[in-house]
């Protein structure tokens, strides 16, 4: 069975869109590359500003209209695989375990490689700040809290390891 998705986990401003970005150019294959930031966008604003709460320190609450767009985001995903896509998920567990299990379950029956990016949250917080587009207080509220309980196949750190290098690591793992 060949592997049909990788999902990149990471806390805000870890490296994931970068390394799915180096992933498209280094896998033989075309590969699709989706994240969480691609569903925020496709959501109407007014539900962007009314269930995703953000408190001062970068702390995310989501509320129930959101989590409802998010399930069915993640079976049509899965469905994509399915049809015989490849898909890259750039995604942010804030569920942590309980946003994996998720995933595994709309992706049952699919090749995964699960692969958790790490950055240390100081590095993160001075991205965050130079992208210019996150609330400051995300990347170190998420740095930990995203990988807490997850199971991965790969880990890679971009702390001081470039996208290209973590992407040449992962697309070595791939079938």
């Amino acid at each position: 069975m060949v592997t049909r998705v990788i999902v990149l986990n990471g806390g805000s401003s870890s490296g994931k869109s970068g390394i799915a970005r180096c992933l498209q150019a280094v896998l033989p294959d075309p590969w699709l590359a989706l994240g969480v930031d691609t569903l925020i966008q496709a959501m109407p604003v007014a539900l962007q500003i009314s269930d995703v709460k953000i408190a001062p320190g970068g702390e995310l609450t989501i509320g129930p209209a959101f989590r409802t767009l998010e399930a069915a985001w993640i079976e049509g995903v899965a469905a994509m695989a399915r049809a015989g896509a490849r898909v890259i998920v750039d995604e942010v567990f804030l569920g942590a375990a309980a946003s994996q299990q998720r995933w595994r379950q709309a992706l049952g029956g699919l090749r995964v490689l699960w692969v958790g990016v790490r950055c240390d949250s100081a590095i993160a917080a001075g991205r965050e700040i130079a992208r210019g587009d996150r609330v400051v207080g995300m990347a170190v509220a998420q740095a930990d809290l995203v990988h807490r309980d997850v199971v991965y196949d790969l880990e890679v750190d971009t702390t001081q390891v470039e996208s290209m290098a973590c992407a040449r690591a992962i697309a070595a793992r791939v079938d």
